[in-house]
């Protein structure tokens, strides 16, 4: 799973897709996500990654970070 090419990300959070001219806001832990889904980091390092820096368990971090994605992907943010 990677994010599209062409998706902007700024440092403040702000997310635009010039496909389809969408765009929305995350906080600074979306967007460490974004940067790694864009260089092809799987999702078991990416969790991995979050329980390292955050004070979360593993069940929970999973469980947000695939709502995270479903949320990516319904804004179509995500390639196949």
């Amino acid at each position: 799973m990677k994010l599209k090419k062409n998706i902007a990300i700024s440092e403040s959070g702000f997310v635009f897709n010039p496909e389809i001219g969408t765009s929305f806001t995350t906080n600074s832990l979306g967007v460490a996500i974004l940067k790694q889904l864009k260089t092809k980091t799987s999702t078991e390092e990416i969790t991995s990654s979050i329980i390292k820096s955050y004070d979360v368990d593993s069940i929970t971090c999973e469980k947000d970070l695939e709502d995270f994605i479903r949320i990516l992907e319904q804004f179509n943010l995500i390639e196949d």
